[in-house]
């Protein structure tokens, strides 16, 4: 995924696109509201200050919006236990790969006002 540096910050910007199967955004949110500690502790550790998921309820796709310290470790979370359990959990509710991995588009950033 492409990430946008951000001027004068130790921190850089990743969006990207997911698909949420039609009929399960009220699941997908109550799962996220009871993230597991473990997960959380894991994301925050790899790098990961900011993390935001949006849904567009017509078309069932979800923008990620993820800001993480430019010096993190996110390359390694799929190795984890804890970040396939997750994805093997979420599995049922969105488009996934084979190994559960939830399929991401990566976004290009166009516009940008601060």
């Amino acid at each position: 995924m492409k990430t946008v540096p951000q001027p004068s910050s130790d921190l850089e910007t990743v969006a990207f696109r997911m698909n949420l199967n039609p009929g399960m955004k009220d699941e997908y949110q109550r799962r996220h509201d009871a993230i597991w500690p473990e997960l959380a502790q894991l994301l925050r550790a790899a790098g990961v200050v900011d993390y935001w998921i949006f849904i567009d309820e017509t078309t069932h796709h979800l923008f990620a919006f993820m800001q993480h310290r430019r010096e993190h470790s996110l390359q390694n979370l799929p190795a984890t236990e804890v970040m396939q359990k997750w994805w093997a959990y979420m599995a049922d509710l969105m488009l996934t790969g084979s190994d559960y991995v939830p399929v991401q588009v990566p976004l290009s950033p166009v516009f940008h006002l601060s």
